[in-house]
This record gives structure tokens, sequence and C-alpha cells, in this order.
């Protein structure tokens, strides 16, 4: 009743409360960020983490577990989810809407990188980043060319593409489909292997410490410093067949072409 005694008996008070009202509304109108359907993005951190060789049930057993304890403390946690598949383990953090994306990221590398030393020896760094691996990529571009082979294609993409559109502000990650990387299969002969006592554990290893390139020191004198590389890796098939897996029994070595 008092709202409408005074735009009876004053309106040309009421008049200007109104307009007042309506200026007002449509100042806030114009300045209002939340939509009827708002798109709201939580922040989404992921792990993916190879362990080549080995099936889901060891997979899940020997790193995902071990990578979800070690991030359970993260504050702002939300949800977490994982998926344990042959030779691979997928993590998604979903944390509340609060927490931010850049600083969870940072936390959750912290965490993992304390429990490196706790994952069997063949397993990969796991790779962190931003967003959901398990989500499909939004936009895909096609890469052709009548001079470059599938795997010159890939070395382009890598070179002069993936860091590009990978500091485009908004883009999570970049993957590259359909690449071929330059690889040498290495066929096995299981009598001669067993026959002189190897396994395919002991060739990896020695693999995985001969084909490497090592920092060999410096040589310093009065006018100059040289520095010494050791060149200790393989690029051709012969190269690998000289490779020493071991001492033979009878003395001499056995090579890797000799298996």
């Amino acid at each position: 009743m008092i709202l409408s005694d005074v735009s009876v008996k004053r309106p040309v008070f009421a008049t200007v409360i109104s307009l007042l009202l309506i200026a007002f509304g449509l100042i806030s109108f114009q300045d209002l960020s939340v939509r009827e359907l708002p798109d709201v993005d939580p922040p989404v951190v992921g792990i993916r983490t190879n362990y080549p060789g080995a099936n889901a049930a060891v997979v899940e057993t020997r790193v995902t577990q071990i990578i979800e304890s070690a991030i359970a403390g993260v504050p702002g946690i939300k949800t977490i989810e994982s998926t344990s598949s042959d030779g691979r383990s997928n993590i998604t953090i979903e944390f509340l809407l609060s927490r931010d994306i850049d600083a969870a990221s940072n936390d959750v590398r912290d965490r993992v990188s304390r429990i490196l030393n706790n994952l069997p020896e063949e397993v990969e760094p796991p790779e962190v980043s931003k967003a959901d691996d398990d989500t499909r990529p939004i936009i895909w571009f096609s890469l052709t060319s009548p001079v470059m082979d599938i795997l010159q294609l890939t070395d382009y993409a890598e070179r002069n593409i993936v860091d590009r559109l990978s500091v485009v502000d908004g883009v999570a990650g970049v993957r590259i489909g359909g690449q071929k990387r330059y690889a040498i299969r290495i066929h096995l002969d299981r009598q001669a292997m067993a026959a002189r006592r190897i396994t395919v554990q002991d060739i990896e290893t020695v693999m995985r410490s001969e084909n490497v390139e090592l920092p060999a020191g410096k040589i310093q004198s009065i006018n100059r410093d040289t520095i010494v590389r050791l060149n200790r890796e393989y690029s051709r098939a012969e190269d690998f067949e000289t490779m020493v897996i071991k001492e033979g029994d009878e003395g001499g070595f056995v090579r890797l072409g000799d298996i």
C-alpha cells in the first residue's frame, strides 16, 4: 500500500524512481557475465604413463595404483578416474572450479616426481598435461606432400607445427595422428638365445645402456677448452649386429648378430 500511495500522491517522484531503476537495470544487464547455460570447463589434469610389454593387470598394480596413492593428497581434487590397458595407464583428475589449473598441474607434477623411483625401470616417465588424455581431438589438420613420405611429414610436423600450435591460447595439447617413425626391428632366434642362456630382458637392458650418447668431460689447455663427447648411438643395422650382449661361457663375446 505504501508504494501505491506514493505513486498516486507523488507521481513525479515515482516516475523518477522508475526511470532510475530502468537505467540501472540496463547498465547491469550489459555487464552480466553469467549466461543462461554457462560454458563451465572444470580444471582437469591428465597423467599418461607407458609401460611397454606389460599387461593391464601389471599396469594397474605397478603403475596406476602407485600414482593414484601419490596424488590422492593434492588439495582441491573432486574426482579421480583411471584406466589401465596393455602397456598404458591413464589417470584423469578433476579439480574443484575454484582450483587454479596451473597450480593444480604443478602440484600433480611434484607428487608424481616423488614416486618415480618406485615405478619399474621399464616404465617411461609419466606425462602430466592440463587436459583429459581420454578426450577426443577437436580439430584435425591434414598434411600432404608430393615430395615427402610419411616419415618426413612426421618429422616436419614435430619440428615446425606442434610447438607453434601448443602455445596458442586455449590449446591443451597437440597430437600427431598417423605418424611413423624410423625404427629398426630386431628378429631374435629363440634357439640361439636358449643355447646361450640369454633372455629378451638381457637384450633390452644392454640396448638401453649401450645405445646412448654420454658426456665424457672436457680437456683444458692454456688456449682452449675441448668438450669430449662419447658417441655410443647406433644408427645402422650393422652397428646393432656388433653390439656385445654378454661374455661367453668359454671366452669371447656374444653379439646381437649371433642371436
